[in-house]
């Protein structure tokens, strides 16, 4: 599969998972299928956990996703005994 496709109009949503120097590692929403893309290729201010569609970022869908990642995260938080610092 190629960048063109994955960014291209009509591609399913990808999640930006990493940015690294002149290259991008991006997450198919629906397969889960990663692949590597130039950053060029994303849109401009293109950030770590962004989503993008049709080639331009999904600002509904990014909040929603993080808002998802905080829930889970608070589920899973283990409370501590009173008087129990960190």
């Amino acid at each position: 599969m190629t960048a063109g496709v994955l960014l291209g109009v009509g591609a399913s949503p990808v999640q930006v998972e990493m940015l690294e120097g002149s290259r991008a590692r991006v997450v198919r929403s629906e397969s889960g299928q990663a692949c590597t893309v130039e950053r060029w290729k994303l849109p401009p201010g293109a950030r770590e956990g962004d989503v993008i569609v049709d080639g331009r970022l999904d600002l509904e869908r990014t909040e929603e996703l993080r808002r998802e990642v905080a829930r889970k995260r608070a589920a899973l938080a283990v409370p501590l005994p009173p008087g129990l610092e960190l």
